[in-house]
């Protein structure tokens, strides 16, 4: 419990916009690292700082509930002296005078401004989105609505191929539930996945009854009879209970823009995730940030980024030495699947298939000019993901024959 009352903490003090995981980890990092100003905490959802990961998997199948959604008790924040506004919008941002200007009238003075407004569902191309029977999956809301709608021998159309779309496919037929998957690209998973991957989720899934209709897209929702139908541009016409809408994600970052912030698909922000103005940071899915592995600035939409960049907030705001970069990584879970991916496939001229697809159990290295990994993604391979996360994060020069013979330790395939 922090040593100081609210009465005497330091004010204007610091100010974080959204309260997700990024916004809600970086008020306990700032605590831990000392710092003894107020922090205020706005989120324009009823719930204190969760974890949205389970919702497509675990909460949509019932072995999640409220409570083990929080990050952190209740109680935490009123025992470090955080201020909580949920339920509230923030509408603008005075940089001149330091002043957040909130929907309800009310405003908030600040030293330091965190932006945390993380990503909004992309808005699908097609006639019907208003639909009752048509969801997308951002929030706990969102979640419960489609929970609610997951029965056995329901139908569900998913538009959108990526990993939110396998995975809500994953539970939905877990549930007993007829599933159809609708992807523009010519393979699940194609903007974020190599083709190997790809193939091995597209035989996974339809081995385990979800259908999939590849290079089509939906032209429109329209409700006959009582009854939904999904129609795509070759004509063809899919019955639908439900509509999960899943085509991807755009930063929150309007606010920013309008305060005059740079932005850039994200606002833009330094190895401290701080933006161009000195008194404001950004972190999480709002951001595109530099990435030194890669020299390239990239949007990351994951909570191991989300994490990094609020370390890296609240040791500058506290005045301490910036963390150790991280090496980028995700994960998905679908089916009885663990896919672990680390690093970025960027400047790749080779890759390597260690292990055996068809026992579900490899993984896909890409490996650059200079004989260094890229980037791994690993499928029930633990081992190769660790190891190939260090590999990456090192720029370890590793010998390719031994990559990609699986009977010799990862430990030894670095030169």
């Amino acid at each position: 419990m922090l040593e100081t009352s609210i009465n005497s903490l330091q004010s204007p003090g610091t100010v974080i916009i959204g309260a997700g995981h990024a916004g809600g980890s970086v008020a306990a990092f700032l605590r831990q690292n000392g710092f003894a100003g107020s922090i205020t905490l706005i989120g324009e959802e009823p719930l204190e700082p969760y974890q949205r990961p389970p919702l497509s998997k675990a909460w949509l199948k019932g072995e999640a509930n409220e409570e083990g959604l929080r990050l952190r008790p209740a109680e935490f924040y009123l025992e470090n002296c955080i201020q909580l506004y949920l339920n509230t919008r923030v509408d603008a941002i005075d940089r001149l005078a330091r002043l957040v200007c909130m929907a309800d009238g009310k405003t908030v003075n600040y030293d330091n401004l965190i932006l945390a407004t993380g990503a909004r569902a992309r808005t699908a191309p097609f006639e019907g989105t208003s639909l009752p029977v048509v969801l997308e999956l951002r929030t706990a809301a969102d979640a419960e609505k489609l929970k609610l709608a997951l029965k056995p021998g329901a139908r569900v159309v998913i538009v959108g191929g990526g990993y939110v779309g396998l995975e809500v496919a994953a539970s939905a037929r877990a549930l007993g539930a007829e599933v159809v998957v609708v992807e523009r690209e010519a393979r699940p998973l194609a903007r974020v996945a190599c083709s190997q991957l790809s193939s091995f989720f597209l035989r996974y899934h339809s081995q385990r009854g979800v259908t999939f209709r590849l290079g089509r897209s939906v032209t429109s929702v329209q409700m006959l009879d009582g009854a939904a139908s999904v129609c795509l541009d070759d004509g063809e016409q899919l019955p639908a209970d439900l509509v999960l809408v899943g085509v991807g994600a755009v930063p929150n970052e309007e606010l920013a823009r309008h305060a005059g912030l740079r932005c850039d698909d994200g606002v833009l922000v330094d190895l401290s995730a701080r933006t161009d103005d000195p008194n404001i940071y950004a972190i999480g899915d709002c951001t595109r940030r530099p990435l030194p592995l890669y020299n390239r600035k990239v949007r990351l939409e994951s909570v191991p980024n989300a994490l990094e960049q609020a370390k890296q907030a609240a040791a500058s705001i506290c005045n301490l030495p910036a963390p150790k970069p991280e090496t980028p990584w995700f994960w998905s879970d679908q089916f009885d699947v663990k896919l672990q991916i680390a690093g970025l496939p960027m400047d790749v001229a080779e890759i390597v298939i260690r292990g055996d697809p068809d026992e579900d159990r490899f993984a896909v290295f890409h490996v650059s000019a200079d004989q260094r990994i890229q980037a791994v993604e690993a499928v029930n391979a633990v081992p190769e993901f660790m190891m190939g996360r260090q590999l990456i994060g090192a720029r370890t020069e590793i010998n390719i024959e031994r990559l990609r013979n699986p009977n010799i330790s990862m430990k030894e395939v670095a030169i």
